[in-house]
């Protein structure tokens, strides 16, 4: 089996706008493809604390990335740092401050950009630093960088769904239909990555609210869909949303797959034996 894993993160998902406005996605759970699990975000539900977590496996209140403004290099080992000791070839289409925390701090554009560097922890990147980049770029970047470089571990992380909720709110038309065209943009390429043998993991770093934005504890801004598609999952149908699965197990099942050798926890009811 494949040990090739590509993981979107689709940032500002709340779960229940995945569960009820990605068609696509609920189609392949439908056929039984994929399965969805609800999974609740650590604290604070803020975005740079949890990419560290979700890459890290750390809480934010123990990796000391506890707010967005926390401009350096994290201090844990990544799925990126893990995956190029061993030597896997790692890649990232994603918002710049990604770029911040496993390759350079502070993001230098012209610098930072476009990274193709075996040395760094992210080998191969297409880093952008507006919100409003659309998803549709955002998805060509990684589907040239999957193409161009092959990587074992492949990162997407779009904007405009966050973007959205910023400007409009949880229960907007604009929030959903974001979230429906990711989930459009996703049908173009997932068949694609699958016949390449990537096992696929989509997912979020935190939800929304009506007050236009997050990092607090309710529910709309904690829970976040996990939708795990490819032959390396278990699939356990039976009451997903009570899934004991945590956030800062997501690094560690992305470790497993990948076949490395790690002390990160992992939730063995994700994985197939």
């Amino acid at each position: 089996m494949s040990n090739k894993t590509i993981l979107v993160v689709l940032d500002g998902l709340n779960y229940q706008v995945a569960q009820q406005c990605m068609g696509y996605l609920n189609g392949l759970i439908e056929q039984q493809r994929a399965t969805l699990y609800k999974v609740q975000c650590e604290l604070p539900s803020l975005s740079r604390p949890l990419y560290e977590c979700l890459l890290t496996g750390v809480r934010p209140v123990d990796s000391g990335i506890v707010h967005n403004h926390v401009v350096r290099r994290s201090h844990h080992e990544s799925i990126f740092s893990l995956a190029r000791a061993q030597g896997k070839v790692t890649a990232a289409a994603a918002y710049h401050w990604v770029s911040e925390l496993y390759n350079r701090a502070p993001f230098d554009a012209v610098r930072d950009r476009f990274t193709h560097d075996k040395q760094l922890n992210i080998q191969h990147g297409c880093f952008y630093f507006w919100d409003h980049y659309p998803d549709e770029a955002l998805f060509l970047d990684g589907e040239y960088l999957r193409r161009t470089y092959q990587p074992d571990f492949l990162l997407i992380h779009p904007m405009n769904i966050d973007d959205m909720g910023h400007k409009h709110g949880l229960d907007s038309v604009q929030y959903r239909n974001s979230a429906r065209q990711a989930d459009i943009i996703l049908s173009n390429y997932i068949d694609a990555w699958m016949a390449d043998g990537y096992q696929i993991i989509i997912t979020s770093d935190h939800g929304m609210n009506n007050d236009f934005s997050h990092g607090g504890i309710l529910p709309s801004e904690r829970d976040v869909p996990l939708f795990v598609i490819g032959e390396r999952f278990s699939h356990q149908f039976a009451e997903v949303e009570q899934t004991t699965i945590k956030q800062t197990e997501i690094c560690g099942a992305v470790c497993q797959l990948l076949n490395l050798d790690h002390s990160k926890p992992y939730p063995q009811e994700l994985l197939a034996l």
